[in-house]
């Protein structure tokens, strides 16, 4: 089960529209459909709520967000996990991926880090890769020496409600977290939308009624002289002498 969520970005209203701080959106969006707000903590180097009754959790669950920069985002996330003793496998990580377009999510736990600076760090300061991760994708700028300022600019509007249809989507799974069952949480955050039901043909007295109205359609055509295909081009008439 999950008792702490991290949510990795940059402290600082000059980065959080980025594309950075994914991580924080989905924090932020997870405290409002909780009710509560977070706070600075000093001591756990982060913004932190604790909630107490949170559906389906068998105790207080916490939400982070380091405020050490995303390169030191470990030394947050270790300072909280080690005071209320929460294993790497309690723990799960929201962060960007570079690998994933936008509108794109996944879900899974351990791993490399991928060059991701903030799952770097917390590898580093827990001891272990064996925390789960939820990667939002935000596309990739297409050459390497781009990545940095690409992360750090603010997406398009399309491309932000995209990574925001993800977070919503993803918070549905958050009971099944809580619960521990990681397997249903999996498929419901990687389930596909279900494809459009083809329209379901007419019935009898409605088809009978569609041929009819078809049948005089093609009536009136043949009789107009305008659409006949043999009546050809209309002929001026002159008057006779």
């Amino acid at each position: 089960m999950i008792r702490l969520f991290v949510g990795l970005g940059n402290p600082g209203t000059e980065y959080e529209d980025t594309r950075h701080n994914a991580g924080f959106w989905w924090i932020d969006t997870l405290a409002r459909k909780l009710g509560t707000s977070l706070q600075v903590e000093r001591n756990y180097y982060g913004l932190v709520a604790r909630v107490n009754t949170a559906p389906g959790a068998a105790g207080p669950i916490w939400l982070l967000q380091p405020m050490t920069y995303m390169n030191l985002s470990g030394k947050s996330v270790a300072a909280l996990a080690r005071f209320f003793k929460i294993a790497p496998e309690e723990i799960l990580a929201i962060h960007d991926e570079l690998d994933l377009l936008p509108g794109e999510m996944k879900f899974k736990q351990g791993g490399g880090n991928g060059g991701h600076n903030g799952l770097k760090d917390m590898q580093a300061q827990l001891g272990s890769a064996n925390f789960w991760r939820l990667r939002l994708g935000i596309g990739h700028p297409g050459h390497k020496a781009e990545v940095a300022n690409y992360v750090l600019r603010k997406p398009p509007l399309a491309e932000r409600q995209a990574v925001e249809d993800c977070i919503a989507k993803s918070l549905d799974a958050v009971d099944l977290l809580l619960k521990g069952e990681m397997d249903k949480a999996l498929t419901k955050i990687h389930a596909k939308p279900p494809r459009p039901k083809p329209p379901k043909p007419p019935k009898p007295a409605e088809a009978a009624e569609l041929g009819v109205t078809l049948k005089a359609a093609d009536g009136a055509l043949e009789t107009s002289p305008l659409a006949s295909a043999e009546s050809g081009p209309a002929q001026d008439h002159k008057p006779s002498p």
